[in-house]
């Protein structure tokens, strides 16, 4: 038979425990001036571009919003999908590396431990397929299914 009256023993949200959205939005903040002038990502012209156009300010608003919503905080994130925001940079998959590097670089400046670490890098690991554009496929079976 369960007691009815003993304490919740669930453990508090990855939001709760990185402290919330002042905390998060610190961290973002710092992670988005890494980021944009990264030369490994600026690299990319398209990425450049997108640096340049787009304002940090308003960048860093999106992704601590992103961020809260997907740590269970009570922010709901308003931007465009990953795919839409991200497709048509062409990023590569060492352009993603970059930025992770760029990521455990910030969480490492916030000393995040290792378990709320390991929950943030799977939460934006969990977003690579939409972001990382896969290169062409050439060979055998992109030359059969042109003749087909």
């Amino acid at each position: 038979m369960q007691v009815q009256d003993e304490p919740s023993l669930e453990k508090p949200s990855l939001y709760d425990r990185l402290g919330g959205v002042y905390n998060i939005a610190t961290v973002v903040d710092d992670l988005i001036d890494r980021v944009m002038v990264d030369p490994r990502l600026n690299a990319n012209p398209r990425v450049d571009e997108a640096h340049h156009r787009v304002s940090a300010a308003g960048f860093k608003y999106f992704v601590t919003e992103l961020a809260c919503s997907a740590a269970g905080g009570p922010q709901t994130y308003s931007g465009r999908s990953m795919g839409d925001s991200h497709r048509h940079l062409m990023i590569t998959g060492d352009e993603w590396l970059a930025f992770m590097d760029d990521l455990d670089q910030t969480l490492d400046r916030f000393e995040v431990p290792q378990p709320e670490r390991q929950e943030l890098i799977a939460i934006v690991e969990s977003t690579r397929e939409a972001i990382v554009v896969a290169p062409f496929q050439e060979g055998p079976a992109a030359t059969t299914a042109a003749r087909g």
